[in-house]
């Protein structure tokens, strides 16, 4: 007489899994218990991944912060070291008539040596191109004069020039050598 099949309550895909076809049948406890792990897996790298996005989400806002306080507070240290300047030229001011031209005249050098010192202290220096070959980079030609010596040459300097960190902030206002 033939081997009777008994159904199997387990069922994949609307089929009944039987048995004795299906030697794999233990194993179903086993991919349940897998899936369930790789179901808290995701979750946890879910998770990790929220917290790594709010972190840089945080890390960008900050450095916005904080480029935004450089630029509000980048002049914070000249500002306060030019504070001394104008106090000495309102100490200069404030002596009235008494004071003697000589007086005056050595007050303004001292206040001239403090700006010179703010300068040298804020990386700030004077372009002043006197005998100098033209660059039009760092010096503006106003015009151009005859005279004796190499032509494109600064001739006289009308306004010294500035820079910031190697950088022009005015160029130096010259008047060139013409060639012959």
């Amino acid at each position: 007489m033939p081997e009777q099949r008994k159904p199997s309550n387990d069922a994949v895909d609307g089929e009944e899994i039987r048995t004795d076809d299906a030697p794999h049948v233990d194993s179903i406890p086993g991919l349940k218990d897998m899936l369930r792990q790789a179901e808290l897996n995701a979750q946890e790298h879910h998770d990790a991944w929220l917290r790594a996005k709010a972190e840089t989400e945080n890390v960008r806002r900050r450095a916005l912060e904080d480029v935004e306080k450089a630029r509000k507070f980048a002049l914070d240290k000249f500002a306060g070291d030019l504070l001394a300047v104008k106090d000495s030229l309102e100490a200069a001011l404030a002596t009235g008539d008494n004071a003697s031209l000589e007086s005056v005249k050595s007050g303004v050098e001292l206040t001239l040596k403090q700006l010179v010192g703010v300068f040298e202290k804020n990386a700030i220096q004077e372009i002043n191109p006197l005998g100098e070959k033209f660059d039009p980079n760092l010096h503006q030609a106003i015009s151009m004069v005859d005279g004796e010596g190499e032509p494109n040459t600064v001739a006289t300097v009308l306004q010294k020039g500035y820079l910031l960190n190697e950088r022009v902030i005015r160029p130096a206002l010259v008047m060139v050598l013409k060639g012959k």
